[in-house]
């Protein structure tokens, strides 16, 4: 029948300038993705170069290490046979813009600038990039001489379109855009889009992922149609921790959910949904059609591929789930101690030394440690070998193996009584027993 999907999101935990290992984990997702029957697979927001580079976006040679990772991508056969959509700055006649590169078999389908950057709060994309303003508008970009001794291609199209394969229409939000009132998912629906993307880097804030889910559930409620959001995980070198959070949402119900902590630096979600289901729910909603009968269209982008298998009546697909949040207690535990774990790996430090005094700001301190090690030994235990190299190269001990947290704690948290004149023998007696029930090594 050729009706059912497979689409792939990610989230990734990539390092600001680590090209090489961004490249590396990226060809880890997308070859999860195609393992799993994947036809398309969507990565994190600027996950080529990483999110927070700041003012090294300025700097030429890191649009042109961008293109020489896409570069390596777009000639591996690991990216054959499968939609790949990655996140990258590109330069188009002399503007910087915060884009995605969309791709297939060697050839490029479309550059999609952002148009909605993310400029308050935590952050200031307004400082590097451009956002993109002439809706519905797509101009030629003139590609880089290594980009076309690969795809014999000299132009692309650059701009706001949307792609059409054999069996269904996508388009593109980037981040931002699903939390602007004007999004772009409800004129692309109403415009036959059936497969929204969204490439995001959205940190954590406590309780966010309620906003999160409920945002991109009813993006496809009110108009039907298939929500997938990638988004960045980790501390990629700021004071941030981005909580991954991957899912699939269809017809205004979660389907696929990712992880919102973890230390695993890839994490694939693949999810099979059937496009009738689409097509059957917007078909009952008279008012979205009338809507639909006047909308003004979108440039479309050919391309000659499917998402679907011509036999797939026998394809399982997903159903509806129900998302399972964290506490507020552990989303305050986990969130703090995760990104320790990435502080602590990337800057190549044996541990955390910390003064207790007894009060409460050392007393969660530590407690965020232990629960960092509590995760890594979890971790571990779970598989996860890139937890356990970096573990071994913190303890510098080629043959640990971290199992319980309080041991594990006493190699990496070292702990000293530091107390005022305020200071009484109960902060003392506190701040000693705490030490004791973490495991920490006492200086």
């Amino acid at each position: 029948m050729g009706r059912a999907v497979t689409v792939a999101t990610c989230a990734l935990n990539q390092w600001a300038l680590d090209f090489e290992g961004n490249l590396e984990r990226i060809f880890r997702s997308i070859d999860i993705a195609k393992s799993k029957g994947a036809r398309y697979r969507l990565g994190p927001e600027l996950e080529i170069c990483g999110y927070g580079c700041s003012d090294h976006f300025y700097e030429s040679d890191t649009l042109l290490h961008s293109f020489q990772v896409l570069e390596k991508l777009l000639e591996s056969p690991a990216t054959q046979d499968i939609i790949c959509d990655v996140g990258m700055p590109v330069m188009h006649r002399n503007v910087r813009y915060n884009c995605r590169v969309i791709f297939l078999n060697k050839k490029i389908l479309l550059i999609r600038p952002k148009i909605s950057l993310a400029n308050s709060g935590n952050y200031r994309e307004l400082r590097w990039f451009t956002p993109w303003s002439k809706a519905r508008h797509v101009e030629e970009y003139f590609l880089p001489r290594i980009i076309q001794e690969v795809t014999g291609q000299e132009t692309v199209p650059f701009g706001d379109a949307v792609l059409v394969t054999k069996d269904t229409c996508l388009g593109t939000e980037i981040c931002e855009e699903l939390w602007a009132p004007n999004s772009p998912h409800i004129e692309m629906g109403l415009d036959g889009v059936e497969i929204f993307t969204n490439s995001s880097g959205s940190h954590h804030v406590l309780r966010k992922a309620h906003a999160r889910v409920d945002l991109v559930n009813s993006a496809t409620a009110k108009n039907g149609g298939i929500y997938i959001l990638a988004n960045q995980k980790g501390c990629d070198g700021d004071r941030l921790y981005y909580d991954g959070c991957a899912m699939v949402s269809m017809n205004g119900e979660t389907v696929a959910q990712g992880s919102q902590f973890s230390l695993d630096d890839v994490e694939v979600l693949v999810a099979t949904l059937d496009l009738e289901d689409v097509r059957s729910y917007r078909a009952e909603i008279s008012s979205r059609n009338l809507a639909a009968s006047k909308v003004n269209p979108y440039p479309r982008v050919k391309v000659n591929f499917a998402l679907s298998c011509p036999d797939d009546l026998a394809v399982p697909t997903c159903m509806p789930i129900q998302w399972r949040h964290h506490s507020p207690e552990e989303e305050i535990s986990l969130g703090p101690a995760c990104w320790l774990w990435d502080y602590l790996r990337r800057s190549k430090q044996a541990g955390f030394l910390l003064p207790l005094s007894g009060g409460i700001d050392s007393s969660a301190t530590a407690c965020i440690v232990y629960s960092m090690c509590h995760q890594v030994c979890l971790a571990v235990k779970n598989g996860n070998a890139d937890v356990l190299a970096d573990t071994r190269r913190i303890v510098n001990d080629g043959t640990y193996v971290p199992e319980d947290p309080r041991e594990f704690c006493k190699r990496v948290l070292t702990t000293c009584y530091m107390a005022s004149e305020n200071s009484s023998q109960n902060t003392c007696n506190r701040a000693k027993l705490l030490a004791e029930q973490i495991g920490r090594y006492k200086l």
